[in-house]
Order: C-alpha cells, then sequence, then structure tokens
C-alpha cells in the first residue's frame, strides 16, 4: 500500500517541500516562525476557546494537557481546509496558583492581571502540534516558570502606559523580549517558548519532513 504521508515529487526528481500554514491569529507566533526562515501563512482556526477551556476545566483537566489539547483542535480544523499542508497548531496557558489567565480583553483587564501575577511565580503552559489532513503526527508540549517581582500600582500603570495595546495579545500582559523584562527576577525555561512556541523542536520536526531550512 502507498504511503498518504508521501511528499510529492517534482519533474526534476526533487522532493517538494510540503505547504505550512499556521493556525493562528498570533502575529507573535507568525512573526517567530518567519524570522525562524520559514515561508508560511496563517489561517486563523477560529474557534470559541473560552467555551473548550470551560468544558476541560469542567473535565478538571489541567492547563498544560487543556494548551495541547486547543493546539490540536485549532490545527485540525484548519487542516481540513489545505489538503497535505503541514499545519501548525499553538496554545498557551498561564497558571498561577491554580487560577488560568487569558489574554486580557483591556488595559483594565490586564492591570488586574498584573496585580495577580505580581509577587508571584506562574507558569507558562505551552503546547505545539502539526497535523496533515486532520491527523496529528507531532507535538510538544513545555512550562516555562517565570517570578515576577512585587509591582506598585504606580508602576502598572506606567508600564500599561508605555507598552501600549500590545500587550492585550498576550496572556499575563507582557511581552518577554520588550518592556515585560521590567517585570520579571527571574526566568527558568526556553525562551522561545515563552514568546509562543517551542520553536526548537517544532524546526527539528520541519526539516525531517521536508521543510528547507534557509
Amino acid at each position: 500500500m502507498a504511503d498518504s504521508t508521501a511528499r510529492p515529487v517534482m519533474e526534476t526528481g526533487r522532493i517538494e517541500a510540503p505547504e505550512v500554514v499556521l493556525a493562528s491569529a498570533s502575529r507573535s507566533r507568525l512573526e517567530l516562525l518567519r524570522r525562524a526562515g520559514l515561508q508560511l501563512r496563517a489561517e486563523p482556526a477560529r474557534i470559541d476557546e473560552a467555551e473548550v477551556k470551560t468544558s476541560l476545566r469542567a473535565e478538571q483537566a489541567d492547563a498544560a494537557a487543556a494548551a495541547e489539547t486547543l493546539a490540536e483542535f485549532k490545527a485540525v480544523k484548519v487542516s481540513r481546509r489545505v489538503p497535505g499542508a503541514l499545519v501548525i497548531g499553538g496554545d498557551q496557558i498561564l497558571e498561577c496558583e491554580g487560577h488560568w489567565f487569558d489574554k486580557p480583553p483591556d488595559l483594565a483587564r490586564a492591570a488586574e492581571h498584573l496585580r495577580a501575577l505580581g509577587g508571584k511565580t506562574h507558569a507558562l503552559a505551552t503546547a505545539a502540534c502539526v497535523v496533515r489532513d486532520g491527523i496529528r503526527i507531532w507535538h510538544h508540549r513545555e512550562a516555562p516558570r517565570l517570578t515576577m517581582r512585587p509591582l506598585d500600582e504606580a508602576f502598572i500603570e506606567s508600564y500599561l502606559e508605555a507598552a501600549g495595546p500590545e500587550v492585550l495579545e498576550t496572556v499575563g500582559a507582557y511581552r518577554l523580549e520588550g518592556l515585560g523584562a521590567q517585570l520579571f527576577t527571574k526566568v527558568s525555561g526556553d525562551y522561545f517558548t515563552i514568546l509562543g512556541l517551542p520553536l526548537l523542536p517544532l524546526l527539528g520536526f520541519l526539516r525531517e519532513h521536508g521543510v528547507p531550512a534557509p
């Protein structure tokens, strides 16, 4: 029986690289992959993540399992629209003292998140998977830990004013690659994973499946 996952061969005899699609509206994930030299496009899955998380919490799933489920859910949905493509799904859930934090909807909520996280250590449950034709063929998850320094109201106000609405695009209301570095006293874990994807394991998998390195 022929291998349904075999890559197409061009007339020249070279193996044609598969299309790569990011199943996400995340600008930071797309930039992370493009800066690493990948040629890809983004196609958001457009699922109700809040509803899925509520269901998973009712089933007593932990943050890591929930992030992996959401990553796969998004990738599978997009994969059905792009046959043969390698579809990357990713998700990240911030967990602190048993509470899950989503992206803040506005700056007032971002300030609330920073008050709750200040002086504490939280985990970023981060998962990624690759799906082809509706079937998951790779997955990986990590949980970096970050310790935020105590934050007073004056700092929170000045930080959010300087950082601007970009903080609404990330869980925890920070970008570690920018002003968000000012929030922390200790970071344990892979830098790229904190930014949104376990990049190095993902790139290794993609190279093995015909996605060319620059």
